[in-house]
């Protein structure tokens, strides 16, 4: 349910207005300044800890990033994805700005760099824009997923007129903890009502003043109106915990869960009721997860009514505001949302039929605002949707992914282990290099 911070076009370590400076027209030539060559050096120095950040980075930056943050994120990276190497090149926006592809020693990353065009030229953007593995084939891929910690499920599948016809698969009939991937449920259940004409995406929602987990609507004002088409973006693109927990309400918890088993979710009981992001915190982050084993310990029945009452009226105060900093994981083979691979493929499938034609574009345009993979990937494909999510102990990523010969694929892979965390960053370099190489010759 976290943010993946690694590698899906989430970790901006600063970003300022002057970075979102248009690119140079195609016909003009840009060339690197000596100011930002310089500084693609000196990157490889800070990412291997002996370059001196207060220098290389901005006081704009650092006031963003400070250095101990910087430090813990440049130590997933390196951690994930083995030492730096070097830079290998960069596709310039102007003479000052571009997208740098960065050598680890497991993986290649794509990083946004921006400098300051003033002296002393110090950097005042940084953007992780993708991590893609070393691996050159899809066995490799599928090797490397076999040999991951814990558990691992990934499956690669072509949609056509019939069921999905699975190419690779590891796994692929085992339930796995899935973390925000739950929302392409919600998020099902909106396509299915925007179709049959009950509710239209710019319909208003009426925030009501009940508690949020975090997000963007958590402080919103009581009365403040909204467009399902807004919050089905920001849950989709950005995971937003609030904005899902909207959606929930408004469309109804038992609507969301008739749409399980017509989605080819097999074990549809196993996620219900259907849980909203806040209750589930609650469950885990309340009393050291002792609330969660009261509900865990009560049949269907016994849980909704344990949802609507002793949970819901749960201050949002009482939840442990340290849960899962730790990075340890917290139930996640008996408290989440469980979906199998092949689950997903199908859910993804479900989507794609009924995202068709004109009345599909908003669905579609909500799917795809994050691509999720590194750009190497993105550009194979002429549309790449995506959802994943992660806590400790979990991560998932999961793609619907059109070829440029007109046919669809799904990419999906989930990864568990109940006593540690797992490495985001290797699993989502994983999930890109397989969705560039599982992309068919146009």
């Amino acid at each position: 349910m976290r943010t993946l911070l690694l590698c899906l076009s989430s970790l901006v370590l600063a970003l300022p207005a002057s970075a979102q400076t248009a690119p140079a027209p195609a016909a003009a030539v840009v060339e690197a300044a000596p100011a930002l060559k310089a500084r693609l050096k000196e990157l490889v120095t800070i990412l291997a800890g002996t370059g001196s950040y207060e220098s290389f980075f901005s006081p704009s930056f650092q006031a963003q990033v400070p250095k101990a943050q910087f430090e813990a994120i440049n130590a997933q990276l390196t951690a994930a994805n083995g030492p730096v190497v070097g830079v290998e090149g960069i596709q310039l926006d102007t003479p000052y700005s571009g997208t740098a592809t960065l050598s680890f020693r497991d993986a290649i990353a794509s990083i946004l760099i921006v400098v300051d065009p003033n002296e002393p030229h110090q950097v005042v953007g940084l953007l992780i824009k993708g991590i893609s593995a070393r691996e050159k084939s899809l066995d490799e891929v599928t090797a490397a997923m076999k040999g991951l910690h814990g558990a691992s499920g990934f499956a690669l599948a072509r949609l056509g007129s019939g069921a999905p016809q699975l190419l690779i698969q590891h796994n692929a009939d085992r339930a796995f903890a899935i973390g925000s991937a739950f929302k392409l449920v919600i998020l099902a259940e909106l396509i299915r009502e925007t179709n049959a004409g009950t509710r239209k995406w710019d319909d208003l929602v009426t925030l009501d003043g009940s508690p949020l987990p975090g997000g963007g609507y958590n402080l919103k004002p009581k009365g403040t109106q909204v467009s399902l088409r807004e919050l089905a973006t920001q849950m989709i693109s950005i995971s937003d915990n609030s904005a899902t927990d909207i959606l929930l309400k408004t469309l109804g918890r038992e609507k969301v869960e008739a749409m399980l088993p017509v989605l080819g979710i097999r074990d549809a009981a196993r996620n219900r009721p259907f849980m909203g992001a806040l209750e589930i915190f609650k469950l885990k982050g309340i009393e050291k997860g002792a609330l969660g084993k009261r509900y865990l310990a009560l049949d269907e029945a016994g849980r909704r009514k344990m949802l609507d009452g002793e949970v819901a009226s749960a201050s949002i105060f009482t939840v442990d505001p340290m849960l899962f900093r730790d990075g340890k994981p917290v139930m996640i083979d008996t408290l989440e949302w469980f979906e199998t691979p092949a689950d997903l493929v199908r859910v993804m499938d479900w989507i794609r039929r009924n995202t068709e034609g004109p009345k599909g574009a908003d669905a579609r345009a909500v799917l795809s605002k994050n691509a999720g993979v590194p750009p190497s990937a993105k550009e194979k494909w002429q549309f790449v949707g995506y959802k994943g999510g992660s806590e400790p102990g979990v991560i998932n990523m999961t793609l619907l992914l059109q070829a440029k010969s007109g046919d669809w694929y799904v990419l999906t892979g989930s990864w568990n282990d109940t006593e540690r965390a797992v490495e985001e960053g290797r699993f989502a370099g994983l999930i890109g290099k397989a969705a560039e190489l599982a992309a068919p010759a146009p």
